[in-house]
């Protein structure tokens, strides 16, 4: 029986080159995939845009308001997986769809996205994938001080913010995002230090 996977990590940890590295390998050898991601992520409109320069044009985009079951039930029979990038914006029910099209359709699906938003807040689509997921895996990338970062900060106009909405995506609007551990991301975005835990 195929498997829902989740593949996840802090900004810059690779993910959709990881995504596109394991299209290529299953393209290879003469496989099919379908590409979706959601069309909040306005960055690169319909493709995939890596931070090395690779690109891909998406096969679906996901509307927020999407019942994604009916695309699902669509696809060709010959498609070996089903890969999502930026899956944190995936609502629940999207979510459950790829969990049910996995176990009824036989065919695996890999999500790839954050584990959390800059406030430290799970988003919907990543909270459901750790409820349900049959395999998760952290993806690894390093904090400025050389530290495993795990926590993404916004940066809005050069300075660090931990208000905002939810979703804001990187490079539109003078935002941008820096992977930080858990130490620079208390000091840089909250402005707790260890002296203030002596207070």
């Amino acid at each position: 029986m195929s498997k829902l996977y989740y593949r996840y990590g802090a900004m810059n940890s690779g993910k959709t080159t990881l995504l596109l590295q394991v299209a290529h390998n299953y393209e290879e050898r003469g496989m099919k995939v379908l590409i979706l991601k959601p069309k909040i992520d306005t960055k690169g409109d319909n493709k995939l845009v890596t931070r090395i320069g690779l690109k891909r044009k998406v096969d679906h985009l996901i509307d927020k308001d999407e019942k994604l079951i009916n695309y699902l039930n669509t696809i060709p029979k010959d498609i070996a997986c089903i890969l999502v990038d930026e899956s944190q914006f995936l609502t629940r029910d999207q979510v459950d769809d790829l969990f049910m099209f996995t176990k009824l359709k036989d065919t695996a699906v890999i999500c790839y996205g954050l584990r959390s938003d800059f406030k430290t807040m799970a988003f919907p689509g990543s909270l459901r994938l750790f409820e349900i997921a049959d395999v998760m895996e952290e993806l690894y990338t390093i904090c400025r001080c050389g530290k495993r970062a795990k926590f993404n900060g916004r940066i809005v106009n050069g300075e660090f913010t931990a208000v905002g909405d939810q979703v804001a995506i990187d490079g539109e609007n003078e935002v941008q995002y820096e992977s930080l551990c858990g130490k620079c991301y208390l000091e840089k975005v909250l402005g707790i230090t260890e002296d203030n835990l002596k207070e």
